[in-house]
């Protein structure tokens, strides 16, 4: 295996599901960086082979999940912990989103997005909590939604929200057993699920002039604060929903909905 760094021992092994692009890929690559042996779970097979074969060597395997199936989640941590000596990092990088307002978005949309966000998010944790070993640590990936609303977002929020809350109760419940849960947040990252609304005209320059840092943030920069979280360096930090977001939290929200509706030429 790689050399470690960030704090994380060789030998152990780490789970990142909706690994298979984004976000998600970026922190499989930097555990497997750190050391961990990594399995790259998506509902993607292709994308999450993909992932593991440019990974640094290691033992690394890439696993399909439906998150929203209890089943899929109960079967990608059996597998990952076969042996029964338990995992050692868990990422939840698996997310969604869709557009509408509150009084046109269909009621299947909405609880799609609750199902993948929210309820796959619990399903993640609850299979953490049986096969994490004490002092292994559980990361989700919440949003700065989680915290600031959106036009046309209800339902992405309120998924978000309801993650970083389920971090902290699972930091409460889990403590006692060594286990740390911690979420990163982070505002504008250019992945696959943001690409959409970055074609929108505007979008993007309204995200980058309500950012002081003045840029969107990158994958690898989302990954650099998960090892961190999934190392011993940061051992005493549970139940945090960590703000990455280069300070968009301080200012306004995207008017997303506003800028589609000028692309339709809807007044």
């Amino acid at each position: 295996m790689s050399a470690v760094t960030g704090g994380a021992p060789t030998g152990r092994r780490a789970v990142v599901v909706g690994g298979g692009s984004g976000i998600g890929e970026a922190c499989a690559v930097r555990l497997a960086q750190d050391g961990y042996a990594v399995v790259v779970a998506d509902r993607d097979r292709e994308a999450a082979d993909r992932v593991v074969a440019g990974l640094p060597s290691g033992e690394h395997r890439a696993a399909t999940v439906e998150v929203t199936d209890e089943d899929s989640v109960a079967a990608l941590f059996a597998s990952a912990d076969e042996d029964g000596t338990g995992l050692h990092a868990v990422v939840n990088s698996a997310g969604t989103s869709t557009l509408g307002a509150v009084k046109d978005l269909p009621v299947a949309e909405f609880r799609s997005v609750l199902d993948v966000n929210l309820v796959g998010g619990f399903l993640v944790l609850q299979q953490a909590a049986r096969h994490v070993v004490d002092g292994g640590a559980v990361v989700s990936l919440t949003s700065l939604n989680a915290r600031q609303p959106g036009g046309g977002m209800s339902a992405y929020c309120a998924a978000k929200a309801g993650l970083a809350m389920l971090t902290e109760v699972a930091a409460l419940e889990l403590g006692p057993a060594g286990i740390r849960v911690n979420a990163v947040s982070p505002g504008l990252v250019v992945t696959p699920l943001t690409a959409p609304a970055m074609d929108i005209p505007g979008v993007k320059d309204d995200y980058v002039a309500n950012t002081p840092l003045g840029r969107p943030g990158t994958p690898e920069e989302v990954a650099a604060a998960v090892s961190w979280l999934c190392s011993s360096e940061s051992a005493w930090m549970t139940g945090e929903v960590m703000d990455l977001n280069g300070g968009a939290h301080t200012q306004r929200y995207p008017d997303l909905l506003g800028h589609v509706n000028r692309m339709l030429g809807v007044s």
